[in-house]
């Protein structure tokens, strides 16, 4: 018998949801600037890390947005196969249309060619993971887009290995310098064909930092890449320093045996993602 949750309730769990995530940073974020400016031994990185924190803080208690580019929605959605819900992708960009209107948030979504924009800063991206369990979860994150603009995508040859994902990976960080805001989330995609690698790069964002992939080979090569990346030396805001990002995640799948491809998406400071659970 399938459980049914109301189209109202989504509505209203999305727009409240979505405005908080503009307002207050995961509290594992928070964590990860305090470990930086600890590590830090560069006065100006210690101070950037500081003005972060500070940030932080009086965007929660005044109610006001982290960043002023608020993002383009992107929305993961795991439901379960007894779960009905009416117009369910009508009902998320309804609660982020409200959000964006009664939050008094910028609009940035646009059409790509005239760029009229849409008003609304909707239509989101919504993706769905259909699952076997009785659970309804959906992930908000308001991602900005000058990190957004840095991230790539390669079809590999698979004679470059593990050392050629490696070299990729820190070439697009490395190129992105400055501009995605760092210190950053490197989400990675490896496996699966053109799209799947972009979309596994984008789920590697919506892991909570500082959370391991559970393989072992895996999780090694992210502890491998974070510290790689980070010998760069571009720091907070492009300004030097240790820390120029606070996590590699990497989400792998099945390839053909002709290729091996790579997607590398990047995540801001302002790494802002809220957690829906209904069930």
């Amino acid at each position: 018998m399938k459980r049914e949750i109301s189209y109202e309730k989504i509505v209203s769990l999305v727009k409240e949801n979505y405005f908080k995530a503009c307002l207050k940073l995961p509290e594992e974020q928070i964590f990860a600037f305090k470990k930086a400016l600890e590590k830090e031994e560069n006065l100006l990185a210690k101070a950037i890390f500081e003005i972060l924190l500070k940030n932080a803080e009086l965007a929660e208690k005044k109610s006001l947005p982290l960043c002023q580019d608020t993002g383009i929605p992107v929305v993961w959605v795991r439901i379960g196969e007894k779960i009905k819900v009416n117009n369910l992708e009508k009902a998320i960009n309804e609660g982020l249309y409200l959000a964006f209107k009664e939050g008094c948030l910028r609009a940035s979504v646009c059409d790509p060619l005239t760029r009229k924009n849409t008003l609304t800063n909707t239509p989101a991206i919504i993706h769905y993971e259909i699952i076997s369990e009785d659970i309804f979860e959906i992930y908000l994150m308001p991602k900005g887009c000058g990190s957004e603009n840095m991230s790539a995508l390669c079809m590999l040859s698979p004679s470059v290995g593990i050392e050629g994902i490696k070299k990729f990976v820190i070439e697009i960080v490395k190129k992105a310098g400055p501009n995605p805001c760092p210190p950053i989330i490197v989400g990675v995609g490896i496996g699966g064909n053109f799209e799947k690698v972009a979309l596994l790069a984008k789920r590697a964002l919506f892991r909570p930092l500082g959370e391991s992939n559970p393989d072992p080979e895996i999780a090694k090569l992210e502890k491998e890449l974070l510290e790689e990346i980070n010998s760069l030396g571009i720091g907070p805001l492009g300004f030097g320093g240790k820390i120029t990002c606070l996590g590699v995640h990497i989400e792998t799948y099945p390839c053909h045996i002709a290729s091996l491809p790579v997607a590398v998406n990047i995540q801001c400071h302002s790494a802002r993602l809220a957690r829906i659970k209904l069930i």
